[in-house]
């Protein structure tokens, strides 16, 4: 078991460090700060592949069912190279989480991006499909969404999950609407061409604004016009605001790419038989 510590303020480095020292079966990585779910895991990954002809990762609150690793080993026997943890239910969630996980789901899916519904990190990869991942060297990483880009064969095993035995979700909306957020601007440019469709509505609603001006002058009425005036003057300023912020999206992410800054920093590691 290699277990990844992402930048812990508690004594998880101190526990891992003792059971290493004690278990032939235990590895521990230290990052140096805190990077993050995705890279966290990335960075467990890029160490798991040395050592294994298949990787299985998991969060460490307990709550995915361990008992279905056996069905992912036996896909990955029967030639899986990918093979999916997916919730049955979301009976254990609250009604805000369940239903903000199938909004974020269903965005993805609007958007293009390619994912397995109910599906987290738990899942099992073969080595090659983990050396294939690293190929992918883009910044803003999505794992649920790059994944599948792989193309090997996958497989899906169901498990209920469990209550969280201690802490709380460090998912909440606010983290799982930025995880939307870039996985859609890493995956998908559907938010553009939606700019441009949004751009030819609106165009036309002006157009049929000011046939409703230049009837509303002839007729003498121009004063009652005030009110549409001032919400279309709103409307388009929101348009206009939206659409900048998510082009500005976009360049953001182009200028994190482009620094080629690494994704994480490996501060110790403790491998079979080192000592901490």
């Amino acid at each position: 078991m290699l277990f990844v510590n992402d930048g812990s303020k508690d004594r998880t480095w101190e526990i891992l460090a003792k059971e290493q020292s004690t278990s032939k079966d235990v590895c521990a990585v230290r990052l140096a700060r805190n990077v993050g779910h995705q890279n966290a895991l990335l960075a467990g990954l890029s160490c798991a592949k040395e050592m294994a002809d298949m990787i299985v990762s998991i969060d460490a609150d307990l709550q995915d069912d361990v008992n279905v690793i056996e069905d992912m080993v036996d896909a990955y026997h029967q030639g899986k190279d990918i093979v999916y943890g997916v919730r049955s239910a979301r009976k254990t969630d609250s009604f805000m989480k369940r239903n903000t996980a199938q909004i974020f789901y269903k965005l993805l899916d609007i958007m293009g991006v390619e994912t397995v519904y109910n599906h987290a990190d738990y899942r099992l990869m073969s080595k090659r499909a983990v050396e294939e991942l690293f190929r992918y060297e883009e910044s803003n990483i999505y794992l649920r969404g790059m994944v599948p880009l792989l193309g090997y064969e996958t497989g899906e095993v169901y498990y209920e999950r469990q209550e969280r035995a201690a802490g709380a979700s460090k998912y909440p909306f606010k983290k799982m609407l930025g995880l939307a957020i870039d996985g859609i601007t890493s995956f998908s440019v559907k938010p553009i061409s939606m700019i441009i469709s949004l751009g030819i509505i609106i165009l036309g609603c002006c157009f049929a604004a000011a046939v409703y001006a230049f009837v509303s002058y002839f007729s003498g009425s121009v004063e009652r016009g005030w009110t549409s005036l001032i919400l279309s003057i709103w409307f388009l300023g929101g348009v206009q605001l939206l659409s900048i912020g998510i082009v500005g999206e976009y360049i953001g992410k182009i200028y994190k790419e482009v620094k080629r800054r690494p994704k994480y920093n490996i501060e110790t590691r403790l491998d079979p038989g080192k000592r901490s």
